[in-house]
């Protein structure tokens, strides 16, 4: 499998695509005055304490407050909080104390940042957790004498000079001892760096902020699999090949500067591609079509056949369509960044069989995906229920806000409906006011209604009240929107 990472810079906004065989996969959006906070490190103040949550509001600088749970926060020799039991927060923290923070959860819609008290530092090949005595091993290494090496060295090295604990990336899979302990050294000095600058700041203030979009990328996506990284920004491309050269050296040769004419995202159609991930309809090749509905509470994905009749039975029919619809939603979860509960409802399969190979399709495509999955079961009503880890917005909320129109209903009341709103207010205000004259504000559509359709109840009503109806169209207001003026 052939894989590009494609960088777009401008000053206001970064951008990354993951391209596998010429298909856009994921897309990261940054932009200049909304960097995402994951991995950055403060000096925070406890603002609030909250018993009856288990929680506090910290103060680190942010418009909102962020969130610290108490099982969130380190114990000396505790790690970060796992196997214990959750001791009071009022035992843990205090009102106007000081407190050393990370953020592990973008702030989302109207909550605040969520906060861990367990600093986790990343590089290359390692994450480094000051203070916990433990080291993990990518599960993604799965041969048990490589895992062993690497568990060896690294415990060797916490013996010696660097005590802390290591989580083993997928990246570390044949890497030398030596890379290893200089990958060690430089996490240790990040984190002396960072127990200075805590000494010396004043809360709230940022203590350690994570790397830029492009340098993360090239951190946490570059695999043997990616076969060229296109920058098309002269100045983040030799930034990029610096950063290569001192801590990814196997990649520095396959970063390339795109000077071309013709915008890079536009290489593999990946422009249209994002806006193709905005629609609620996602059509498949074969002329069946998802519908993707992303709500507050949960995303729906409903597969339907469309034009797809197939070449021999219904059965089959259905089978080849959700076979389908099991690639594609994987590839929509990754572009869109679709997190939290998922809903999958595929066409109803009556074979067992069938049933089981959709299902190991959508495991075995979902496996590609960075963000942890975890498909629950499939419900009695033949639903298949799943959850993706989110850690920053979806791509809908960055690049788009609700309707200001419809409130993001997603539909409008129709004129029909209004201007039966509209005879019931007029009713309502005549027998409250004595008024000579009633003027109607309302859109065109509504006021076109009134004028023709409804024409003979406007004459009924205004005999029934005794009084005129006037009509203004008004170019500003929505079709829901009306005023009913006392003359």
């Amino acid at each position: 499998m052939s894989s590009e990472i494609l960088i777009n810079m401008t000053p206001n906004e970064s951008r990354v695509a993951l391209v596998e065989n010429g298909v856009l996969q994921e897309v990261y959006i940054e932009r200049t005055a909304k960097r995402g906070l994951v991995g950055n490190v403060y000096k925070g103040k406890v603002s609030r304490v909250l018993p009856g949550m288990q929680a506090a509001f910290i103060d680190i600088g942010l418009e909102r407050a962020a969130f610290l749970h108490a099982s969130d926060i380190k114990i000396d020799g505790n790690g970060n909080g796992e196997n214990r039991k959750v001791e009071s927060i009022n035992s843990l923290v205090s009102e106007g104390q000081d407190i050393c923070v990370q953020v592990v959860k973008d702030p989302l819609g109207t909550k605040g940042a969520r906060l861990t008290t367990q600093v986790s530092i990343p590089s290359r090949f390692l994450v480094f957790m000051p203070g916990v005595e433990h080291i993990g091993i990518s599960q993604k290494i799965e041969e048990a004498d490589e895992r062993d090496r690497l568990r060896n060295k690294l415990e060797e090295l916490a013996i010696d000079d660097y005590a802390g604990g290591y989580i083993v990336r997928t990246a570390a899979e044949g890497i030398s001892e030596q890379e290893i302990q200089a990958d060690v050294e430089y996490l240790h000095r990040m984190w002396m760096a960072i127990g200075e600058k805590m000494s010396s700041e004043q809360s709230p203030s940022m203590i350690h902020g994570d790397l830029p979009l492009a340098m993360r990328m090239m951190r946490d996506l570059v695999s043997p699999e990616i076969e060229k990284i296109r920058i098309d920004s002269k100045e983040t491309f030799e930034r990029a090949a610096k950063f290569a050269r001192k801590f990814i050296p196997e990649v520095a040769d396959r970063i390339e500067y795109y000077p071309g004419e013709r915008p890079i995202f536009d290489l593999y159609s990946v422009e249209d591609e994002i806006h193709k991930a905005l629609e609620k309809r996602a059509d498949l090749k074969s002329g069946g079509y998802l519908i993707i509905d992303q709500t507050e509470a949960m995303t729906t994905i409903d597969v339907n056949t469309g034009g797809f009749v197939g070449h021999r039975n219904l059965d089959e029919t259905i089978f080849k369509t959700n076979l389908e619809a099991s690639v594609a939603i994987a590839r929509q979860l990754r572009l869109r960044n679709l997190g939290g509960i998922i809903i999958l409802d595929f066409i109803d399969m009556q074979d067992e069989e069938h049933k089981r190979q959709v299902l190991r399709a959508l495991e075995k495509h979902l496996d590609k995906d960075h963000a942890k999955c975890h498909i629950s079961q499939v419900s009695a009503l033949g639903l298949v229920e799943m959850t993706r880890k989110r850690t920053r917005e979806s791509l809908e909320h960055i690049l788009c806000e609700g309707c200001p129109t419809c409130g993001g209903r997603g539909s409008l009341r129709t004129a029909e409906t209004v201007c039966y709103e509209i005879f019931r207010e007029i009713i309502r205000e005549a027998r409250q006011y004595d008024a000579q004259t009633f003027l109607v504000m309302a859109s065109q559509s509504v006021v076109d209604r009134l004028l023709d359709e409804e024409s003979t109840s406007v004459a009924e009503l205004e005999d029934f009240i005794g009084k005129p109806i006037k009509l203004q169209a008004e170019s500003l207001y929505s079709q829901e929107n009306y005023d009913v003026v006392l003359m």
